[in-house]
């Protein structure tokens, strides 16, 4: 690698050729203030927060964008760069409905930090006609307020290139410009697939999800229900970071505590579902492979891609699992077998979801997800509503005790929690598909060629004298990839898994805000999944199908894996759906 020498407010600085000032400033560290870059998402060097000056320059440059050369000289901080950022953020404050107390992203806000430390106070700087938008709540899981926006660009960039949905964008120019919908439509009456990474994306409160916390408080405060809440798999490995902890740490034993504090009857953990849909997906894979149904049989567990499949790849759609999510089996289960066993009415149990993932309160409203003649799941939460949730009842999270879930919904193994990485779900099912095939035990459970952040991932595992080709791929713009080779007849593979957010859910859209400072420089995705692995690591028992409480399942209630029982009450079906 080729190495230039430069000088960063007068330190002498080493960076690799074709870096940019932003990332030597960096390296060096030195911070420059960004709002509108996302690396290798959004780098338009619009914002001008960034702006440095560079000796010989005729004026100041975005560093975002500007590339360093050998013997270059830059300066980062002085009286006239300070005074052009203010005046930035002036002017955009000047169009900007400045109610930060009633704000979901006070305290979170990339905007109001800058302000906060560049001294730019809540005043009218630049008095003079203001815009004003109308809520847009027609989506199921978000607001869009328009009056937050900065014109940033960073939620379009991510929705055309990351997701390769482009639903959203600029439209008008100059001073009317917004970012809005084709023909001003409604979010909800877009194809949008409601997987939030817009919302991730945001600097500012401009999106957010809807809040349910509300809800959820008042079924709780509701005397005749039963009250149950089950949290995803990525759930514990990003909460903490609401509450100080660094970047992945698992706080599973805290969040169990803090959920049995909020006042929920039953504490119970998703991965139980996570056990569940493999040994449906599983059966299912194994039953397509040897009856010759179709092939490669695609997963069916995160609700933003298979949105996405019903939009874009219609005629693709018998390749989906008909397994429910683990969300929706677990809900089912609830509210039939466990209904059962505790003698009350599924009418009268509310199940709380806690997620990632802002689709997956698109998912719950679903056709085809009653298996008691009621919904499966009542509620979903976002990572970020449980952490107001908690605030909100006054429980002090970092004092709690670790406390475990509550039987028997709440037992689970090492393949169930990694389903929140991308790869996990593929190596759950192996674990599990490899032994059901061959009937012998795998000497090593970690399937390594399917772990990792990259966008697409393909094996071919030699299983009971068959070779069996999988891919992984994660990210709508890779699911695209993968999803154009197989309608072209281009692909052989026999099992694909596609999960809509880069790095799968760790990274999903309800997760905690992360700042750009950090999203630019730190691999989110890997951080979180690390605690994942961790977790499963340090599990007794890391096969879905040697989960007792899902043998028990099996014996007492469904029969077998494929049975009549079980797909009635675990499995799906899908529609056919148009672009907008």
């Amino acid at each position: 690698m080729e190495y230039v020498n430069l000088k960063i407010n007068g330190l002498n600085v080493t960076a690799p050729a074709g870096s940019t000032i932003l990332e030597a400033a960096h390296g060096a560290g030195i911070r420059i203030p960004t709002l509108c870059y996302l690396k290798e998402i959004n780098e338009i060097g619009a914002c001008r927060m960034c702006v440095v000056e560079v000796k010989g320059a005729k004026s100041l440059v975005a560093a975002c964008v500007y590339p360093v050369t050998e013997g270059m000289e830059v300066q980062t901080n002085t009286k006239k760069l300070l005074d052009s950022r203010r005046r930035t953020l002036q002017l955009l404050l000047s169009n900007h409905d400045k109610k930060c107390l009633s704000c979901v992203r006070s305290g979170h806000c990339e905007l109001q930090e800058l302000c906060q430390e560049l001294g730019v106070a809540d005043e009218n700087y630049f008095a003079g006609e203001m815009t004003h938008y109308d809520l847009d709540n027609s989506a199921v899981h978000m607001i869009r307020d328009n009056n937050k926006c900065i014109l940033c660009r960073r939620c379009s960039a991510v929705c055309e290139k990351v997701q390769t949905v482009g639903v959203i964008g600029p439209n008008n120019r100059g001073f009317a410009t917004f970012i809005g919908s084709p023909f001003d439509m409604g979010l909800g009456d877009t194809s949008c697939v409601g997987c939030g990474q817009c919302i991730a994306a945001c600097p500012t409160g401009a999106l957010y999800e809807k809040d349910n916390v509300d809800d959820v408080l008042e079924a709780i405060a509701d005397e005749t229900k039963h009250v149950v809440v089950q949290t995803a798999p990525s759930v514990r490995a990003a909460l903490g970071e609401e509450f100080g902890y660094p970047m992945g740490t698992d706080v599973e034993g805290k969040m169990a505590a803090a959920l049995r504090r909020v006042g929920f009857d039953k504490v119970f953990d998703t991965d139980f579902g996570a056990d569940l849909t493999i040994m449906e997906e599983a059966h299912e894979f194994i039953d397509r492979v040897q009856n010759g149904g179709v092939l490669p049989m695609m997963t069916s567990c995160s609700p933003g891609w298979v949105k996405y499949c019903e939009h874009y790849y219609p005629d693709q759609i018998d390749h989906l699992s008909s397994c429910k999510s683990p969300q929706q089996m677990f809900g089912a289960i609830t509210k039939t077998y466990y209904a059962e066993k505790m003698g009350i009415a599924p009418e009268d149990i509310v199940c709380v979801s806690v997620m990632p993932c802002t689709a997956k309160k698109f998912e719950l409203q679903r056709d085809d997800q009653y298996a008691a003649g009621v919904p499966d799941v009542d509620i979903s939460l976002t990572t970020r509503e449980l952490a107001r949730l908690i605030r909100k009842v006054g429980i002090n999270f970092r004092s709690l005790p670790d406390e475990g879930f509550d039987d028997p919904l709440g037992e689970s193994t090492g393949a169930g929690v990694i389903f929140g990485a991308t790869g996990g779900v593929m190596e759950a099912a192996l674990r599990t598909a490899v032994e059901t095939l061959t009937g012998k035990e795998l000497e090593k459970v970690e399937f390594a060629e399917v772990r990792g952040t990259e966008g697409i991932k393909e094996a071919t595992y030699n299983v009971a004298g068959m070779d069996v080709k999988v891919a992984v791929a994660s990210g709508l713009s890779n699911a695209r990839a993968i999803m154009d080779k197989i309608r072209a007849g281009e692909a052989d593979y026999h099992f694909v898994e596609i999960m809509c957010c880069p790095g799968g859910c760790v990274n999903g859209g309800g997760q905690p805000q992360v700042h750009a400072d950090v999203r630019n420089f730190e691999d989110v995705r890997a951080i979180r999944a690390k605690a994942l692995y961790d977790n499963d690591a340090a599990k007794s028992v890391r096969k879905s199908h040697e989960n007792p409480s899902i043998k028990k399942l099996y014996d007492e209630y469904l029969g077998h894996p494929g049975s009549e029982k079980a797909h009635h009450i675990l499995h799906t079906t899908y529609v056919k759906r148009t672009v907008n």
